[in-house]
């Protein structure tokens, strides 16, 4: 039994490696034929240092990680693994170019113990004591890297797969930062669709998350959630052990329907919080205690699925309520002690399970007349 899993999903799997100089990855670059998805630049933080440590590693022949690659219909490169790698290796050679095709300024390197003089090096420069020498870059060039190509002829989802077992558990990349690099992969204008709902003014004024590193990456995900919950079938997700597994093939279901109705989602978002947004503001998704008649705590998050589901699928008949804005304070504040809400959002309850009931749920309350 466990030996037939194997086979099967290893059959699913075509791949080659070799070794290349990265010379021939760098003239694979500038031909197109090689994307390290430059949109990925602002989740990989390299400093400069450790990018001069990597130069160093390859000047001293010192053995780098291994480059994964998906070959694409058009048998372009996808880099899966190793992005960050290339970008130091031809932002140094002075090719490396930005989302918008712009030359990105070359790297100029530091110091380091075995290599002090490092310090001030480019690739070229007028000032010969900092350049490169002719040899250097030769040297440099014909230094060869494991490349590890998955076919095209390979399951669809294993580029998909590859890229999660290699960014996650202990990894660099937070599980949003690993499904932002899945939805660039599968489709670039659907990251920058869901990057423009991220700054919608009302949208950022009911989330008022406090500072911190992963508060953009957050509000993707709970955007995530809301676009899911508008177009999953629920009956289709009960395979999916983990609420990470479920967001990442669900969001990317999305990406790859060719129908999405980009601006009917974009109209609904806007309308919904900016209902939310002039009706309760930035207490919308804090839990409100009747007790003492106020929002109280930080962000919660069943409060969100079960809301911005709710009046989202609801939007056109709530704007045409006279009392739109009460009516809509009137269904949170009674939410909470609801006991359909309080039984779908109590812990004990699988967590996929929960955001499935919350999202049905709060479509049918914000339905109701009362």
């Amino acid at each position: 039994m466990l030996q037939d899993e194997i086979n099967k999903k290893a059959n699913e799997i075509y791949k080659e490696a070799y070794q290349m100089s990265l010379g021939e990855l760098a003239n694979l670059y500038r031909d197109g034929e090689l994307d390290i998805h430059p949109e990925f630049q602002r989740l990989y933080r390299w400093s400069n240092y450790q990018k001069t440590k990597l130069i160093e590693s390859i000047m001293l022949n010192i053995p780098i990680p291994p480059i994964y690659v998906s070959q694409n219909d058009e048998g372009v490169w996808d880099v899966i693994d190793g992005v960050q790698r290339l970008s130091t290796i031809f932002q140094f050679m002075g090719i490396l170019k930005d989302e918008e095709g712009k030359l990105i300024e070359p790297l100029v390197l530091l110091k380091t113990k075995d290599l002090p003089s490092f310090e001030g090096m480019l690739w070229n420069s007028a000032d010969e004591r900092h350049s490169f020498t002719r040899e250097q870059q030769l040297e440099m060039k014909r230094a060869r890297i494991d490349v590890t190509i998955l076919k095209k002829n390979s399951d669809s989802k294993t580029k998909y797969e590859l890229f999660q077992r290699l960014n996650t558990g202990g990894s660099h990349l937070s599980d949003q930062e690993v499904r932002n690099c899945l939805i660039i992969m599968e489709n670039r204008d659907f990251y920058y669709f869901v990057l423009e709902l991220s700054k919608n003014e009302h949208f950022l004024n009911c989330i008022p998350i406090t500072d911190r590193k992963s508060d953009e990456q957050y509000r993707l995900e709970l955007i995530i959630r809301l676009l899911i919950a508008d177009h999953v079938h629920w009956e289709d997700t009960k395979e999916y052990e983990d609420n990470q597994e479920l967001l990442d093939e669900e969001i990317l279901k999305c990406c790859s329907d060719a129908d999405y109705p980009f601006e009917v989602v974009k109209d609904s978002f806007q309308k919904t919080f900016a209902l939310l947004d002039s009706s309760i503001g930035e207490d919308a998704f804090k839990k409100y205690v009747s007790e003492d008649d106020k929002f109280k705590g930080g962000f919660f998050l069943a409060a969100y699925d079960a809301i911005s589901i709710g009046v989202y699928r609801n939007i056109e008949d709530l704007e045409k309520r006279e009392d739109a804005k009460s009516c809509v304070v009137k269904k949170v504040k009674n939410m909470v002690t609801n006991p359909q809400f309080i039984e779908s959002s109590k812990h004990g309850v699988r967590v996929n399970d929960r955001y499935r009931k919350l999202s049905d749920w709060g479509e049918k309350y914000f339905n109701e007349e009362n």
